[in-house]
Order: structure tokens, then sequence, then C-alpha cells
């Protein structure tokens, strides 16, 4: 008997079907820091692995928010195109976004 089988009620080999493999989605997050010292201190982001990103804020390792840590996050939205996990950052950076962002998110 091989693994992709098993025996019946009555001793006979019966094949089982094998679950086609899910692929899983791959997410591009785009995220808002709160500084926890000053709460009026944010910065955004993009990462694929928010909570090693979130750890790198809080341990000093990125030049722009070390002065200003720990953070939380306060707000993240997932991606499933790259693109426009990216373009979504740009315009939460720009006048408009940043209006969008403290108004929405």
């Amino acid at each position: 008997m091989n693994e992709t089988s098993f025996q019946d009620l009555e001793g006979n080999e019966v094949c089982r079907a094998e679950a086609p493999r899910q692929r899983r989605t791959k997410f591009y997050y785009v995220y808002i820091l709160q500084s926890e010292i000053d709460q009026k201190r944010f910065y955004t982001g993009f990462t694929e692995d928010l909570d090693s990103r979130l750890k790198s804020h809080n341990s000093g390792q990125c030049h722009h928010t070390s002065k200003y840590k720990p953070w939380h996050i306060k707000s993240a939205v997932a991606f499933a195109d790259r693109r426009k996990a990216l373009d979504f950052e740009e315009y939460l950076k720009s006048p408009s976004g940043r209006a969008f962002a403290k108004k929405r998110l």
C-alpha cells in the first residue's frame, strides 16, 4: 500500500484522491505606524512582511523612525498586486493621501 491509498473494510486497496494544492496568495502591505511616545507622529511604508518590518522599526534599524520609537500599527492594507500597493503607498504620502488617511484610516 502506498501513501496515496488505503484499505476499505474488506481489506481491498483503494486509491485516495489527492487534494489539489492551493497556491497561497502573496500579499503586499501598505501600513501606517503611530509613535507611542508622540501620538502626532506617523510613518507610512510598504512591506511584504508586516511583523518583521514593525520589529525593524522598533529596533531602531530604520533611520526615519528610530527617533520616535516604539511604534504600533495604526492601519494596514493588504494587496495581492505589488504595483497597486506601491501606488497606494505613494498616494498616502501625497498631501491628499495624508488627508485621506487622517480622516479615514
